[in-house]
């Protein structure tokens, strides 16, 4: 099935940008890629997926097994929004030790209530000082 041919309005839509110069162009080029690709980046960065979580957590490291678990426990406590792996390097930090040691720790179901109590914690002093 053959759809309506769109009329040739090259000559009349390319006026406006006849007269720009080519760092014009390229200016004009990075802005809209810009705005095109804001709201993609924005869905990145406040929504995440399980599979995106264990595939972070394989990178840092761990098998799949480790990995599910964690994530299982991450979802559990809410935390998934905050990234399974950014849970894993804060508490290893907060417990001083190792990521894998951490990882493994959290994989057993460990500590999930002091990483809550962390990430409240952190987002209440982030607002106290905007």
């Amino acid at each position: 099935m053959k759809g309506k041919e769109r009329a040739d309005d090259y000559a009349t839509r390319r006026e406006r940008l006849a007269t720009l110069t080519e760092p014009e162009l390229e200016e004009r080029f990075w802005a809209l890629a810009d705005r095109l690709t804001k709201p993609l980046v924005e869905l990145a960065r406040t929504h995440t997926t399980p599979a995106i979580e264990r595939s972070v957590l394989l990178r840092m490291g761990f098998s799949s097994m480790e990995a599910k678990g964690i994530v299982d426990h991450c979802a559990g406590a809410g935390l998934m929004g905050k990234g399974a792996g950014h849970v894993v390097l804060r508490m290893a930090r907060r417990w001083r030790m190792p990521l894998r040691d951490a990882g493994l720790r959290l994989g057993l179901g460990e500590g999930w209530d002091e990483a809550a109590t962390e990430f409240a914690a952190a987002e209440t002093v982030g607002e106290m000082i905007r």
